[in-house]
């Protein structure tokens, strides 16, 4: 089975990919991962991002495509988290499956207004020590500014500022809404409603999953 897990900035799409990964013993790939084992790995395709990744250009459609799919085995279980990001992406990656033999079993879009998107980025807090991340709102640190976990600094990164927020939000909308459509016409298509709690998303998508592994 090969699930695709796709949400704006702030929609909790880090969180239930986590939790569905060990619910469901799915094999979790993020292409900011793949990226960091390639490379370390010295791999053909790690070089090959490697060069645009120190000249500070995107890495091509295709390079990141053919990354994500040299890891999918046709009888394996994967959640791809973040993955396609965009319309050629995904044209790229069926090509790709429909010559193994292989398909996308399920796509789901965790949805989220965009006021609440930029409320929940906002208001999110790190620590630049142990990358532990904390929410201002709903789950501050039990000192202000200071990690639980490790004592370390806590604090807003620059990309989570309201500002910024927007400006993320309105770049992944673009590039998002022809994917949507693109998996809506394959009929593979979930919209799950983020603005609801983790547990009541986690229980959305685990029931679509259930149903889908039943029909098999």
């Amino acid at each position: 089975m090969i699930v695709i897990l796709l949400g704006s900035p702030g929609s909790g799409k880090g969180t239930q990919a986590q939790r569905l990964a060990g619910k469901f013993a799915f094999q979790h790939l993020a292409t900011g991962d793949i990226f960091r084992t390639e490379i370390a790995q010295k791999s053909a395709l790690g070089l090959k991002a490697q060069d645009y990744v120190r000249a500070g250009k995107l890495v091509p459609d295709e390079v990141v495509t053919e990354m994500v799919a040299a890891r999918l085995e046709v009888r394996g279980k994967y959640l791809l988290d973040g993955f396609p990001r965009n319309l050629a992406q995904a044209q790229s990656l069926d090509e790709i499956l429909k010559r193994n033999g292989s398909t996308i079993d399920l796509v789901f879009y965790l949805t989220l207004h965009p006021t609440e998107a930029i409320r929940r980025m906002s208001s999110r807090r790190i620590c630049v020590q142990c990358a532990d991340v904390y929410n201002a709102l709903s789950r501050p640190p039990k000192t202000d500014g200071v990690c639980d976990k490790c004592g370390g600094k806590v604090i807003q990164r620059e990309d989570d500022a309201e500002a910024t927020a927007a400006k993320r939000l309105m770049v992944f909308n673009d590039l998002t809404e022809p994917l949507v459509a693109y998996y809506k016409a394959e009929q593979v298509f979930h919209s799950i409603d983020a603005a609801n709690s983790p547990d009541q998303v986690e229980a959305a998508l685990s029931a679509v999953i259930e149903s889908a592994r039943t029909a098999r």
